[in-house]
């Protein structure tokens, strides 16, 4: 894990799978650890720059920071930054890295995560860079199925409403084809089908295979996992698209019924419609533990780009 220390996390191509298992690994550690590991990054600073909106994430970096016993700095909102004074990202990036030890940044552009850990002499985590990536999240999602069914393959995963500018969707298809056995489910509108570049990811890998449908009914009991997004007005040119589409699936208990027992409902959140609240009550509903689990992953990706050891974990994976 050392060789983690001083990189940044742009996507989780970048990081090989030995890394992301042991950040899961480390993450469950830490949640049974949580007094011995609160000084593991005492005297750090982390920055959160949040060119556009994202309490829950925000609050995770900073609560993962807090609870590693380090400080935070940042802001939410590019009209609270110097960007609204036409400052670039390289020169924000070049000014925090004296500041802070570790960076967060998320921004509506594409592109934006690699332009600020180019620029930026600490390490950079994307935290979302418009309808591209969202690796902790993705690192959220996995340590969920981990967690609720044991394993990240050999399952058949199904990902329902927004997959054309869920960022989310295309990094956890990307990463869990990685690590093969999966079969997709793809479940949307024509207009909001999954980009072609992330099918050719499932393609290329030789064990993985993909359905495209409109129906979530017919295929719902098939899944291990349902991956349920939000259609997301920010993302539209077109307002009465937007309508046309926001409510086009909407999970509920009669549509459950058909699902199997061991299924796991995820989400990546904020919901509006997707999911009715009943839900939330059935013991298949997993996002608010993805809510948990995507705290102590970055806890555990924190503590891993700094290089500061969690303590007792070496010892404890010795004896295991």
């Amino acid at each position: 894990m050392g060789d983690l220390r001083g990189s940044s996390l742009v996507t989780l191509d970048d990081m090989r799978l030995e890394h992301i298992r042991s950040l899961i690994q480390r993450a469950a550690y830490i949640d049974g650890h949580r007094q011995q590991v609160a000084k593991t990054c005492a005297g750090r600073v982390l920055a959160t720059l949040f060119y556009e909106p994202s309490t829950r994430t925000r609050l995770s970096f900073e609560t993962a920071m807090l609870r590693l016993g380090g400080q935070v700095v940042g802001f939410a909102g590019a009209q609270l930054s110097s960007a609204s004074k036409g400052e670039t990202i390289s020169d924000t990036l070049k000014v925090v890295s004296n500041y802070a030890d570790l960076v967060a940044i998320r921004h509506p552009k594409e592109g934006a995560a690699r332009v600020a850990a180019q620029a930026a002499s600490v390490p950079v985590i994307n935290a979302g860079d418009g309808g591209h990536m969202h690796p902790t999240q993705t690192l959220a999602d996995l340590a969920t199925i981990q967690a609720r069914l044991g394993r990240l393959s050999d399952l058949t995963v199904g990902l329902c409403g927004d997959l054309t500018f869920g960022r989310t969707v295309h990094s956890l298809v990307t990463t869990l084809a990685r690590f093969g056995g999966i079969r997709f489910v793809l479940i949307s509108p024509d207009e909001l089908r999954c980009p072609q570049y992330v099918l050719d990811r499932i393609d290329a890998a030789p064990t993985c295979s993909y359905l495209c449908t409109r129906d979530l009914t017919s295929v719902i009991g098939d899944l291990d996992v349902l991956y349920m997004t939000r259609v997301q007005q920010e993302r539209f040119f077109n307002e009465d698209d937007y309508l046309r589409l926001r409510d086009t699936y909407i999970l509920d208990e009669a549509k459950l019924s058909g699902a199997r027992q061991h299924l796991a409902v995820l989400h990546p959140l904020p919901r509006v419609n997707e999911i009715a609240v009943e839900v939330d009550s059935d013991p298949r509903a997993a996002y608010f533990q993805q809510v948990k689990e995507g705290m102590l992953v970055r806890m555990a990706l924190e503590a891993a780009l700094l290089g500061d050891p969690l303590p007792g974990y070496e010892d404890e994976m010795e004896e295991n």
